[in-house]
């Protein structure tokens, strides 16, 4: 606070601290409120709602455990949103470690700017573009085709596969970013003097990189994992019928059955199991809430 205020002066400071307050508050913090205060009252006619029947219960989370098949789709979830993190730790380390340690420094913009693009596109638009692309007689199934790869197309567009694929494009800047200030934190006479000492490069980044970039890599997978989980536009344009995402059960609720109190239930059932998720994990791996806010 006090070195906001030396660098901006209190009236300007102030002005931040206001406008980040209403953020929260107004667009974050109330509608959450909202939404957790409505998810232990029944779904009403407008007319009944502050009448006798309208009381709180826990009725709308049971509601979520009475159903085996909405339970299928949640546990599917967290696991494909956990194959989503993996993937996109595997193609974004070695390219954070390119860009950090081994591109001139020259080149790094022009290859940030090159990794930037995509997002200047809407991520509709790109879901529709990979629904095109996965297509039976879409690009890919005809490029492997041509060099004789596959004989017959793929039905890309069955199971989980394109929804893995979609969220993995999607998402994997948000693990590529995190893990290249990571990197780009560490010293490279480090890894030269392990590389002197004899070191393999596995071990060199087992040892010494890895462990460096262990915040970046913390606060890569949290975001990745969150984001694919609370997924709505890539599910719902790349899933097939029997790939269904836990999000699309909370916006049939709110949406189509109108139930707002049960959807709500949902959506905090899976902020909670996710989170609780997350810190199991961390737990595991040895991670730390400070890693990741380093």
């Amino acid at each position: 606070m006090n070195d906001l205020v030396r660098r901006y002066g209190l009236s300007l400071t102030a002005v931040f601290i206001a406008v980040t307050a209403f953020w929260l508050l107004a667009l974050v913090i109330l509608p959450d409120l909202y939404l957790f205060e409505n998810s232990f009252r029944p779904y009403l006619p407008i007319v009944e709602v502050g009448g006798p029947k309208d009381f709180y219960s826990f009725d709308n989370y049971l509601t979520f455990f009475r159903s085996p098949i909405h339970i299928e789709i949640f546990i599917l979830t967290i696991v494909y949103s956990s194959v989503v993190t993996v993937l996109c730790f595997v193609i974004a380390y070695p390219l954070a470690y390119y860009l950090a340690k081994v591109a001139r420094s020259n080149v790094v913009p022009t290859l940030f700017l090159l990794l930037l693009i995509p997002l200047w596109v809407s991520e509709v638009l790109r879901a529709f573009a990979w629904f095109i692309i996965l297509a039976l007689k879409g690009p890919l199934n005809f490029m492997l085709m041509g060099i004789g790869i596959i004989d017959q197309p793929i039905r890309w567009m069955t199971g989980f596969r394109s929804v893995v694929i979609g969220l993995v494009y999607t998402y994997v800047l948000f693990m590529l970013f995190p893990v290249y200030n990571a990197i780009q934190s560490l010293d490279t006479n480090q890894i030269e003097a392990a590389e002197d000492l004899g070191s393999p490069w596995w071990r060199t980044h087992w040892r010494v990189i890895l462990p460096h970039a262990k915040p970046g890599i913390a606060s890569g997978a949290v975001m990745v994992f969150m984001l694919s989980a609370g997924s709505i536009l890539v599910p719902t344009l790349l899933a097939s019928t029997n790939s269904r995402w836990f999000t699309e059960i909370i916006q049939q609720w709110m949406f189509e059955a109108q139930d707002w109190n049960t959807g709500s239930a949902y959506a905090f059932l899976l902020l909670l199991i996710c989170t609780i998720f997350i810190s199991i994990v961390m737990r595991l791996f040895r991670v730390k809430l400070s890693d990741i806010a380093k």
